[in-house]
């Protein structure tokens, strides 16, 4: 089975993170001669990759893969989205292509739009056109260099791609910026950082934290929490980061869009007892406490990531209002409940992030391509 395969299924099999992961102990300490194995399956798998670089065709576009190596949500998709928008702000023409985490097997890679079945293509991908309304071409399969091949002949005016995803998938050639290439790898983490730094299965991390990248991204809501998460984690120093800060929007009614409450107005409106907040995220916990330092006083249900919704479910939660996540309204089509309310979230990318991405795809290709 191809190590990118394998992480994800170890990743479907904890999908809520369990507490000794965060911390070593007996449990942790008892399971890492498995994660030793298992690093040593990545680090054959790596060199087997670079002395396999040199024959590996190179694809016409420079490639940004955001993606994360601890298991769980840790915020890509929202970056993804925020990145394809500044790009194109600044004259590029940016592709998406995602695996379709969730999704059902497909045969060929897929065209993904605002109005695709998430059971089909997967919940992440459909947010995606969702949210850009349909802007960028996206495209979902499990091989990753299948699925640029089939983007760049329907939308050959793309001029780079954008990958949710894919830091661990072998399929895609990488040039490091620090070799002058074109491609980009950006590890997308937030405060809770690498837990205890043990490999699967002992401990969160789908490889090596310590292994180089072009660039961290840190996450979240709290910038002074960031920064301080920066400053702690050694394996940051001497490497380029930047923050990505998160907001929460205007929440907006699942069933008639045009319909809006302040988070301010639903903290006013709601008690404790009638107020609930439903996720099936990565890590579910971080929206409800954002919610709850935004004074809402929510009583949050975490549900498995990419978990599927029935109108039965809602029906069953005894609540006066119920918020969800854009990720969660794209499976809830045809849901007609007027308590469950949308809480849309923002990234803001700072200039210097984009200035520094934007050098990178200027540089010139090593293999001697130019756009």
């Amino acid at each position: 089975m191809p190590l990118s395969q394998t992480t994800s299924a170890a990743h479907s099999r904890f999908r809520r993170a369990p507490q000794f992961w965060e911390r070593r102990g007996p449990l942790s300490l008892l399971l890492w001669p498995l994660s030793y194995l298992y690093g040593l399956v990545l680090r054959i798998r790596n060199l087997v990759g670079d002395i396999a670089w040199g024959r590996q065709a190179s694809f016409p576009v420079p490639i940004i893969i955001v993606g994360n190596i601890r298991v769980g949500g840790t915020g890509k998709t929202p970056i993804v989205i925020a990145l394809a928008e500044q790009l194109a702000q600044h004259g590029w023409k940016p592709g998406i292509i995602s695996r379709g985490y969730g999704s059902q097997t497909q045969a060929t890679p897929v065209s993904v739009n605002s109005q695709s079945d998430p059971t089909l293509v997967g919940d992440e991908p459909v947010l995606m056109a969702t949210r850009t309304h349909n802007r960028f071409p996206i495209w979902v399969h499990p091989q990753r260099k299948r699925t640029i091949n089939a983007l760049l002949e329907h939308s050959p005016a793309v001029n780079v791609i954008i990958s949710d995803d894919g830091l661990q998938h072998s399929g895609l050639s990488r040039w490091t910026a620090r070799e002058g290439g074109r491609d980009i790898e950006l590890v997308v983490r937030d405060a809770r950082g690498e837990g205890n730094g043990f490999l699967l299965p002992a401990g969160p991390l789908r490889e090596s934290a310590q292994r180089d990248r072009d660039a961290t991204v840190m996450t979240g809501s709290n910038t002074e929490q960031l920064a301080k998460a920066l400053d702690y984690e050694g394996y940051f120093l001497g490497r380029r980061a930047f923050m990505a800060r998160t907001s929460m929007g205007t929440p907006y009614q699942l069933c008639d869009h045009s319909r809006t409450q302040t988070l301010a107005d639903i903290a006013r409106q709601y008690s404790a007892g009638n107020l609930v907040a439903v996720a099936a995220l990565g890590n579910p916990q971080r929206f409800f406490g954002e919610l709850q330092q935004h004074g809402l006083p929510v009583k949050g249900i975490p549900l498995a990531d990419h978990a599927t919704y029935t109108p039965a479910f809602f029906t069953g939660l005894h609540a006066a209002c119920i918020l969800i996540t854009e990720k969660d309204a794209v499976k809830c089509a045809g849901i007609d409940d007027e308590r469950i309310w949308v809480v849309p979230q923002h990234v803001t990318l700072s200039a210097a992030f984009v200035e520094w991405i934007e050098s990178i795809l200027h540089r010139p290709n090593p293999r001697g391509y130019t756009l």
